[in-house]
């Protein structure tokens, strides 16, 4: 029986493109700005974290910068970045730049499963708040009803250790075994196996992740199997 169903987002729900050349772009364009703007406000616990992580204590705000952009331009999963992407980004939803931009099977499925009974949870690398706005400003519309709760790296850990799902199922108080992780990922496919989750891998095409054994793979979420809930 299923319960709960766990997303993740890049190559799953949403094109890797659209998170990379969107959100990455979007930041990156503004980091100097809002580090210089922010300090002595939002923008110093990054600039202490960057600093430290980076051996730099000396470092200004323009080699913060620097730092920063090349950590995302490496898709280095470091906590001061995220910060100050979701800060960033956060200005950039709402100032209408910034979409979330979904596959096409993907409004359609999340409102039926969301209606048949199944409660949705996100689990992405991309910070809580980025993933809230995500779904919040999305190009379908406003899907943030139908998710129950988001996890990123900072409140469930990494993706590919099996002790990050043993939290995640904790936390939203289901069992392993009634869980289902979907997510193009094979090693984060793994991990959720190894914590005894239910997994289905999402492979879309000209996606760069590729369906590894021993894992069921689908290209919708049409193609989910899943039976109706309904309480």
């Amino acid at each position: 029986m299923t319960r709960a169903i766990v997303l993740d987002i890049e190559g799953t729900t949403s094109p890797t493109d659209s998170v990379r050349t969107d959100l990455y772009g979007y930041t990156a364009a503004r980091l100097p700005a809002w580090l210089a703007e922010n300090t002595g406000g939002t923008a110093d616990p990054v600039l202490a974290a960057t600093r430290e992580l980076a051996a730099e204590p000396e470092a200004g705000t323009d080699r913060v910068a620097e730092i920063l952009r090349g950590w995302l331009e490496s898709d280095v999963k470091a906590e001061p970045l995220k910060a100050a992407q979701g800060a960033i980004c956060a200005q950039g939803f709402r100032a209408g730049a910034l979409h979330g931009r979904f596959f096409a099977d993907v409004a359609p499925a999340l409102a039926a499963w969301h209606d048949a009974g199944f409660a949705l949870y996100v689990y992405s690398s991309g910070s809580e708040r980025n993933q809230r706005d995500w779904f919040t400003f999305a190009e379908p519309g406003d899907l943030s009803g139908l998710i129950s709760g988001h996890f990123d790296l900072v409140s469930a850990g990494p993706k590919r250790e099996p002790s990050s799902y043993d939290l995640i199922a904790e936390r939203i108080v289901v069992p392993a075994a009634e869980i289902l992780f979907l997510s193009d990922h094979p090693d984060e496919l793994d991990a959720a196996v190894t914590a005894g989750w239910q997994v289905i891998g999402v492979h879309r095409p000209g996606e760069p992740n590729q369906p590894r054994p021993p894992h069921h793979w689908v290209s919708s979420f049409a193609d989910v199997p899943l039976a109706g809930r309904h309480g």
